[in-house]
C-alpha cells in the first residue's frame, strides 16, 4: 500500500500563553494510504475540526510531524502540496465564487494558471463525473443543497487531487442530498480509486469508510473498521458518540426477544438478519 498521509504524534493548542487550556489534539497519529475511505468522528469538540486544519495547512502542530505525499509539510511546499488536496467544506455557499456552475468549477484551474482548452475539458469531465453537466450554465444559488455538494465536488475533482478531503460535507443537507452526494463519492471511488478522508458527525457517512478514526477530547480513542468501533457500544454513547439507526434498532428488537445474530451496520444487514434467523425455513 501507498501511503499518502501521515499524521504523527501530533499535538495542537490555541492558547500558548495559558498552560491550564487543554490541547485541541494531543499526541494524534494515524496513516491514510492510497485508494482509502478514512472517517474521523467524535462528539463536537473532540478535535476533529482541527486534525482537518492541520492536514491543509490552515495550522502548524506545536509537535509532531504531519507528511503529505512523501513530505513532510512546512511553510515552504504548503501551497504546492495544497495543489493535490481537494478539499469540501461544511457550507456549499461558501465556496461559490462564479456566476455559473461552469465558471465557479473553473475557479481554482484559472488561479492555479490550467490552460484554457485543457480547463474546459477538466470542468466538463468533472461535472460529467458528479452528474451535474446538465446544469453548466445554471446560477449556483438555485440549485439544491445536494446539488450544491455535487458541484463543489466537481470543483475539487477538476484540480484531479490525490486526496479528496470532506469536512462535514454532507451535515447540512437533507437526507436526500446526503445520499447523493455519499452515492456520487462512492461511485468515484470504484471507477478512480479516489482517496477519501471525511472528518463528518453523520454516522451512515462514517459506516461506508474502510476505516474510522474515533476521537475524544483531542485524543484518539479508537481507530479500526465501522463493525469494531461502532461494536464498543455503550462506551460510545457514554462517551457522546451516538450508534447507525440499524444497530439502535436492533438492540430494541432484542430486547422484545427478537433473535438476531448479525452485526447490523446497515438497515439492509438488519432486515436480512431479521428473516434469516426469525422466517427463513
Amino acid at each position: 500500500m501507498v501511503e499518502i498521509l501521515s499524521l504523527n504524534h501530533i499535538t495542537f493548542t490555541y492558547d500558548l500563553d495559558q498552560p491550564e487550556v487543554k490541547n485541541a489534539v494531543e499526541d494524534v497519529s494515524f496513516t491514510v494510504n492510497q485508494g482509502e475511505w478514512i472517517a474521523i468522528v467524535g462528539h463536537n469538540g473532540s478535535g476533529k475540526s482541527t486534525i482537518a486544519k492541520i492536514i491543509n495547512g490552515l495550522l502548524f502542530p506545536q509537535s509532531g510531524q504531519v507528511t503529505v505525499f512523501g513530505e513532510s509539510m512546512n511553510e515552504e511546499n504548503l501551497w504546492d502540496i495544497r495543489s493535490k488536496l481537494g478539499m469540501v467544506f461544511q457550507n456549499p455557499d461558501n465556496q461559490f465564487v462564479g456566476a455559473t456552475v461552469q465558471d465557479d468549477v473553473a475557479f481554482a484551474l484559472e488561479n492555479n494558471g490550467v490552460p484554457y482548452e485543457e480547463m474546459v475539458s477538466r470542468v466538463e469531465n468533472a461535472l460529467v463525473q458528479v452528474k451535474m453537466d446538465g446544469f453548466m450554465n445554471h446560477e449556483p444559488q438555485h440549485l439544491s443543497g445536494g446539488q450544491k455538494q455535487r458541484v463543489a465536488i466537481a470543483g475539487a475533482l477538476a484540480l484531479r487531487p490525490n486526496l479528496l478531503i470532506l469536512d462535514e460535507a454532507t451535515s447540512m443537507l437533507d437526507p436526500q442530498g446526503r445520499r447523493e452526494v455519499l452515492d456520487i463519492v462512492q461511485q468515484l471511488r470504484e471507477e478512480t480509486g479516489l482517496t477519501v478522508l471525511s472528518i463528518t458527525h453523520d454516522l451512515e457517512e462514517a459506516i461506508l469508510a474502510d476505516r474510522l478514526l474515533f476521537m475524544n477530547g483531542g485524543k484518539k480513542f479508537a481507530e479500526g473498521q465501522p463493525s469494531e468501533i461502532f461494536g464498543l457500544g455503550d462506551q460510545l454513547i457514554e462517551l457522546g458518540l451516538d450508534l447507525p439507526f440499524s444497530m439502535k434498532m436492533a438492540r430494541l428488537l432484542q430486547q422484545q426477544g427478537v433473535q438476531l445474530i448479525g452485526t447490523h451496520m446497515s438497515e439492509r444487514e438488519l432486515v436480512e438478519d431479521i428473516w434469516i434467523s426469525n422466517f427463513k425455513k
